[in-house]
């Protein structure tokens, strides 16, 4: 017998939606009236992934292909499993062994792929537009996993649904995003997302780490920690993206967490019971003390990568319904 907190297909059918555009490439893709029913959706998944069967045939019969160009293991296996639950046949692209190695241009790979009648496309790539370069050369539903600075707008949903189920309601929060803001995606996807859903957003960061028109970004902008801090009821630290400087923009590593590192101290000047989030992966000892982030008193490290699934389900959910039967 169906007990009451079991989630069952017709549970998730009852609350599935339309996803508002035909690809999900920014998080202005999303807008304040359908992002709460994302979030109910999501929720939906939550409950469901937590039962001993995680089967489900929304996606049945559709074809999922994730296009990753940048190394990822959260993103790409969240996909990977969000698409397995609903149903879908995926297929997971082996980028180093494909002919993009061999000199083939991403809008080849893309007419390419779309001959074979794909459903949904994921892709993370190191160039900024390239999610929407992708969406025009083919004819299904493109979802964006990371394109170079520019968004992760699931990320940014995920995040969403992590706060709502630790405070409730979002709209009352204050949330600092702290770091390397000029290198990160996630960043601009969160501000974005946060602020449409009417969220006080702070950005902390060193000075070269914080890009020149963040004050235009509708957010208040902090070179200390103690200041920018108080108040608040998240505190988002960001990855440290060696990868993409050009030129030593911190003296050290060892400085950096000296003045920006999440440690207990540091934390003690944001609000009591203030929770924290990091996007993963984490430099420990770097932008977050392992105290800190391991502690689920404070943390909600480990929620965010269960609220990944969860909210990557939603997404193709609702994108396949968008597209129904092309």
């Amino acid at each position: 017998m169906t007990q009451p907190h079991d989630v069952t297909d017709q549970t998730i059918r009852e609350r599935l939606i339309p996803f508002p555009k035909a690809h999900f490439l920014a998080a202005s893709d999303l807008n304040p009236f359908v992002t709460p029913q994302l979030l109910d959706l999501g929720d939906a998944f939550v409950d469901f992934n937590r039962q001993s069967s995680k089967a489900l045939d929304l996606l049945h019969g559709r074809t999922v292909v994730n296009l990753f160009f940048e190394n990822s293991t959260r993103t790409s296996s969240s996909f990977e499993i969000a698409a397995k639950r609903l149903g879908a046949d995926v297929v997971t692209m082996p980028v180093a062994s494909s002919s993009v190695k061999k000199g083939e241009t991403l809008i080849d790979t893309a007419v390419t792929l779309n001959a074979m009648k794909p459903d949904i496309l994921v892709i993370r790539h190191s160039a900024s537009g390239a999610a929407e370069l992708l969406s025009q050369k083919v004819g299904c539903a493109v979802v964006n996993a990371g394109d170079g600075r520019h968004e992760h707008p699931t990320q940014a949903l995920l995040d969403l649904l992590s706060m709502r189920r630790a405070f409730g309601d979002v709209t009352s929060l204050t949330v600092a995003i702290c770091g390397d803001i000029t290198h990160s995606r996630v960043a601009r996807s969160n501000v974005a997302l946060l602020q449409m859903m009417g969220a006080r957003v702070r950005l902390i960061g060193p000075p070269t780490l914080v890009p020149g028109d963040a004050d235009r970004w509708g957010c208040e902008v902090f070179h200390d920690m103690r200041e920018g801090l108080a108040g608040c009821d998240v505190v988002m630290m960001l990855r440290l993206q060696l990868e993409r400087m050009a030129g030593a923009l911190v003296p050290s590593t060892r400085e950096y967490f000296r003045f920006w590192g999440l440690d207990r101290e540091k934390l003690a000047w944001a609000k009591p019971g203030a929770r924290v989030m990091h996007p993963g992966p984490m430099n420990r000892g770097v932008e977050i003390d392992s105290d800190v982030a391991d502690d689920l008193d404070v943390s909600l490290i480990q929620d965010q990568v269960e609220m990944g699934v969860a909210a990557r389900m939603a997404v193709l959910a609702s994108l396949s319904a968008r597209w129904g039967d092309k």
